[in-house]
């Protein structure tokens, strides 16, 4: 029986060319281009001629990756992960998997029908078969087993056995899939069924990879039949068709199409794969702008991991720069504190993150394919540093901890929630819990098939090397336990750390010898510690400056017994939410720490006292603090499974003087309304606003149909108690209209209604991620044709609501804090967040906005002012 994981000495075969030319690779070059041609009339730069010219110099990647047979995990909580999940790649049921390829093209099946996403009513069926594909030629790269081999080429010789007979089935040949092709009809009809060239694509990138890691030559005669079928498909397709159909999920299409063309050198590959850029997504980034609010992430995100061989094989710079725009626009404005992003999978607006918390956060498949993108740039610009930054983040705090360390095969959960009270917790199938971790036959999810992928190919990103003919240099970028064959340098170095648990790691030259550079990255997070790294060759300190988020040089004749040692300063550091200074997430070193809560369910972010924090003696990453008044532990985010945790925290503000923060008194008459208090930009009447007086003084009319006040951000900023007031004048009532709203978007805000459906006037404070709102009602609605003077305290877990100067509502058990809401960009009087609600018809003036919770007495003396 084999034995998962087991490294074979042996040789492996790199194939890169086929057997003799296929029926595709003998069209001629005049055909090619009148393909290209085709590809779509804007921009310029993507005619025929430019798409086949030879790539330039710099096209080329400045570094090269190792094959994964070159690398050797140690043992690490890496290997420990590869091991489980390739036992699960011995156990799981080809037969099963592919039961819905045979039944769609009328080949006879038994096997038991799967679950989840791969059900035979599921559109996404197959999948999984594609990632499987993948993570077995990854598996037998890495250990040289040849059981992943032998699975792999059944699974093949099955799938090219369902393509050979789907014509027979009345399909185009070539075509294979395990739903029917009469799905690719609607979509070009302008239908949305369920990512049907997404399925394809996972199924096209595994055959690619039994191929280049497996040596399999019939998985790339598949592949190039469905990539004819693809050209077939798409090359009849006027532009804005094909345009529309893009807007439907298609996963890394034109990835996999071009690496492809990479590998045989035919152009029509190249040709089809450029089909796939997407304009609507494309051209922003091309100018350098950021319009991602709104998208489904992965979706983007993988269309982007296209753009880098795009590039390589045109020359075209355009590609590259959009790739890396796109890069630093996630990474820098849509990323939370592990690294990963988006929230319900979709990216919101630029650095919304606290109000953008829930227990669906950060997608695992965005974070695979960001981490495929941030290698396949640093290839490229390895003098960008950050992109490994960014990775060895991620991968630490994201995808390591994504697996169950408790499951024999590995299973993995779709989000990593970031709400207070999130978990990951045991399995479930289609519909489970959003952090229950997949299962053997009965989820099938998109993150089950990047786990098997994720966890085969740690190895992938440790070490780079100089390409052939320059100048030798070994690239260090991971500190995971390893060993790296490097022919070129003429050496085996290997590395032992017991990083990031503490934080230093060993390199050895283990064999060989030879003269060549080593670079070792120094990490970012390093310059948070006044930058004292260590570094060591045989014991004696390099001269050379150690700067944080570069890679360190020393360049010498290596020889066997030779070491290296790398020491890194690590202190704790609280990194403030960029919508929420107040907010603040905790690392150590390379690790994020999380707050470990068992089984208690948390209502919102627990507000924790920095300077308790506490190493935990004994232990090298754990820690103590108070939060809420009560000691809590906190240790590595990817170490907790299994309970409740937080990432979060709100953090008290130092008290400051009383005082109006904010005054807009709005009875300007003319312009724009000022802050009194000199602290603010002034507001702007929007379309439907104007000054008027109805003989009571000035103040700003609102039509009721679009008129309202927007107001500058931040005016609650950094407040754990305040007062809000204003004196409003409501001509007609309408449920839900707001007399005022601070916050974001409809699930972040704090707001006033003249009235809701149930007849009352109504205050409500909700932070995304909070199962319900906090409310405070009046008992009835707000005056009609009269000036109302309302003020609303919150503080000390209590809301007031007063009319009048009287008090009209109360609400003793506030969940949230007002210090919750941070910087709120959308900030109205007279209008919602939720645009679906009707805009105030009435008048307001004198806004006022005090940093404490006014008594009634001080609230009655205001009214009556």
């Amino acid at each position: 029986m084999s034995v998962p994981c087991r490294r074979e000495l042996r040789t492996l075969p790199a194939p890169r060319e086929t057997s003799g030319p296929s029926r595709r690779r003998v069209l001629s070059t005049a055909t090619a281009a009148a393909a290209l041609t085709a590809v779509a009339p804007v921009p310029a730069a993507r005619a025929a001629g430019a798409a086949l010219r030879t790539p330039t110099a710099e096209a080329t990647p400045a570094l090269a990756a190792f094959d994964l047979s070159e690398v050797q995990l140690l043992e690490s909580p890496f290997l420990a992960n590869m091991r489980r999940t390739c036992a699960y790649l011995l156990f799981v049921d080809a037969d099963r998997l592919l039961h819905t390829f045979r039944r769609t093209v009328g080949l006879p099946t038994t096997a038991e029908p799967c679950g989840g996403w791969e059900a035979p009513d599921v559109q996404l069926r197959g999948h999984t078969t594609g990632h499987l594909l993948s993570s077995l030629a990854q598996a037998h790269a890495v250990t040289g087993d040849t059981a992943y081999a032998e699975k792999g080429r059944v699974l093949v010789a099955a799938l090219a056995e369902c393509q050979q007979v789907s014509p027979a089935a009345g399909f185009t040949p070539g075509y294979l899939s395990a739903f029917p092709e009469s799905v690719f009809d609607q979509l070009e009809a302008g239908g949305k069924p369920w990512a049907p060239y997404y399925t394809l694509h996972k199924i096209m990138a595994g055959l690619l990879d039994q191929y280049r890691l497996s040596g399999n030559r019939q998985a790339l005669e598949v592949l190039e039949g469905m990539a004819a079928w693809a050209d077939a498909r798409t090359a009849p397709l006027p532009y804005h068709v094909m345009q529309n159909v893009l807007r439907v999920e298609f996963g890394g299409m034109n990835d996999v199409l071009t690496r492809l063309y990479q590998e045989t050198g035919d152009p029509v590959h190249l040709a089809t794969a450029r089909r796939f850029d997407h304009e609507e997504l494309y051209a922003p980034l091309a100018a350098g702008r950021d319009e991602l609010a709104g998208r489904h992430a992965n979706t983007e995100i993988a269309k982007i991991v296209g753009a880098v061989p795009s590039y390589e094989a045109t020359g075209e710079s355009r590609y590259l720069d959009i790739a890396d725009t796109f890069w630093t626009a996630v990474v820098r404005h849509h990323s939370y504190a592990i690294g990963g992003n988006s929230n319900q999978e979709f990216f919101g607006p630029p650095d919304e993150i606290v109000s953008r918390l829930s227990e669906v956060t950060c997608e695992n498949c965005n974070s695979y394919n960001m981490l495929k993108l941030g290698r396949h740039l640093f290839l490229h610009r390895p003098g960008r540093a950050q992109y490994m930054d960014h990775y060895e983040w991620t991968l630490y705090n994201q995808m390591l901890g994504e697996q169950d360390p408790d499951s024999a095969h590995g299973f993995v959960t779709y989000y990593t929630g970031l709400w207070a009270g999130s978990r990951r917790e045991p399995k479930g199938g289609l519909g489970a819990a959003p952090g229950s971790y997949s299962g053997d036959y009965d989820n099938f999810s998109c993150d089950h098939g990047t786990g098997l992928e994720t966890h085969t190919k740690f190895n992938d990103s440790v070490y780079f090397r100089s390409r052939e003919g320059r100048t030798p240099a070994l690239w260090v970028n991971l500190f995971i336990p390893s060993e790296v064959r490097w022919r070129q340098g003429g050496v085996t170095l290997r590395q032992e750390s017991p990083y990031p648990s503490e934080a230093h790691t060993r390199l050895t030259v283990a064999e060989g010898r030879g003269r060549f550079t080593l670079r070792i990255r120094i990490p970012a997070w390093v310059a948070d510690t006044g930058n004292t790294a260590r570094l060591t060759v045989n014991g004696r300190p390099v001269q050379t400056r150690l700067r944080p988020g570069t890679y360190a040089g020393v360049e010498r004749s290596w020889r066997t017994g030779d070491t290296v040692e790398l020491t890194l300063p690590r202190r704790p550091v609280w990194t403030a939410a960029p919508d929420n200074p107040q907010v603040r997430s905790l690392s150590y070193g390379p690790l994020v720490l999380a707050g470990e809560y068992g089984d208690t369910d948390l209502a919102t972010l627990p507000e924790i006292r920095p300077e308790s924090l506490r190493p935990l003696t004994g232990t090298a990453t754990r820690f103590t603090a108070l939060a809420d008044g009560q000691a809590v532990s906190l240790r590595p985010f990817h170490e907790i499974q299994h309970q409740r945790y937080n990432v979060y925290w709100a953090v008290a503000p130092r008290r400051s003087r009383e005082r109006d923060v904010a005054r807009y008194l709005l009875d300007e008459g003319a312009g724009s309304p000022a802050d009194a208090t000199g602290a603010f930009a002034d507001a702007t009447l929007a379309t439907g606003a104007l000054w008027a007086d109805d003989g009571t003084g000035p103040s700003v009319a609102l039509n009721g149909t679009g008129g309202h006040v927007a107001l500058p951000a931040g005016l609650l900023s950094g407040l754990d108690e305040l007062t809000i007031s204003v004196r409003v004048r409501v001509d007609a009532l309408a449920a839900s209209a707001r007399v005022f709203d601070f916050g974001y978007h409809k699930d972040t805000y704090l707001f006033l209604a003249a009235t809701t459906g149930a007849g009352r006037a109504r205050a409500a404070l909700k932070i995304a991620g909070m199962e319900r709102e906090d409310y405070i009602d009046a008992g009835g609605p707000l005056s009609v044709g009269s000036w109302t003077h309302v003020a609303l305290t919150l503080g000390g877990g209590t809301g007031v609501l007063y009319l009048d100067g009287a008090e009209a509502g109360r609400n003793p058990a506030m969940v949230a804090s007002p210090l919750l809401l941070g910087v709120t960009t959308r900030s109205y009087l007279g209008r919602s967040q939720n645009s679906a609600h009707p805009c105030l018809r009435g008048a307001v003036r004198d806004l006022r906005v005090h940093n404490r919770a006014l008594t009634a007495s001080d609230v009655a003396r205001l009214a009556a002012d």
